[in-house]
């Protein structure tokens, strides 16, 4: 009797295990999510569309692309920062299901008054990409970051800035550039990451991966996006 008394408290337990595995994401965190890709793949379209955008060259050899899309800035020269966005990791051609990302801090001079702005940062090596891990991480205080070459012929006349862990870029209202963004604070949404997978920001890009496949169709989108200027 002790023996089949365990054995029903196992099963109980294996499925009450199996329940929570299955849990689907809340329908508006999942909303959110596919917003913040949607706008990330829209934002990286329109640079890589226009005649001064990321080097192909450069996005081919970064190890991870982060976009934040429309973060909101407020203040002359210095105000205050603020924005959500995603981050996809490279697996063999291909990219990782995207992990959630918040960001604050000082605002750069990039523009003056209230904007929103699209920020591109590509994780150019291991190191970028562990600081960027780090659970808070503030850009120029860890790591190696600088203010990425701009324009199809750009990379290679560049080369003093290709040591840099993270290139970083900006465009507000039209006008797009490399800009330095230290002293903003980088750190992990992982109450929408653990809603959508039931992992932290850490384990979706760690090794191995989150594979895109496993994220819901339309969480694949910003992959899709980069593959079609890396491939």
């Amino acid at each position: 009797m002790r023996l089949r008394a365990i054995s029903i408290s196992l099963i109980l337990l294996l499925t009450t295990v199996a329940a929570t595995a299955q849990k689907k994401p809340d329908g508006k965190e999942l909303r959110e999510a596919v917003n913040e890709v949607a706008d990330a793949s829209v934002a990286l379209n329109q640079i890589m569309r226009a005649e001064r955008s990321i080097p192909r060259d450069l996005l081919r050899k970064a190890n991870a692309v982060v976009v934040f899309p429309g973060a909101k800035k407020a203040a002359f020269i210095i105000g205050a920062q603020g924005g959500r966005g995603v981050v996809v990791k490279r697996v063999g051609k291909g990219w990782s299901a995207p992990a959630f990302l918040e960001m604050g801090g000082g605002s750069f001079g990039f523009q003056a008054g209230g904007s929103k702005t699209d920020y591109i940062m590509l994780i150019m090596n291991d190191d970028g990409l562990r600081s960027l891990l780090s659970d808070k991480f503030e850009m120029g205080g860890e790591g190696s970051v600088a203010a990425g070459p701009v324009g199809r012929t750009a990379a290679a006349s560049t080369t003093a800035r290709l040591g840099a862990g993270i290139l970083t870029y900006a465009r507000s209202k039209g006008a797009f550039a490399g800009v330095s963004l230290k002293g903003v604070v980088i750190t992990h949404d992982n109450d929408k990451n653990r809603e959508i997978y039931g992992k932290t920001a850490k384990e979706i890009l760690g090794e191995p991966p989150v594979m895109a496949r496993d994220a819901p169709s339309a969480l694949q989108r910003l992959g899709t996006t980069l593959s079609t200027y890396t491939n």
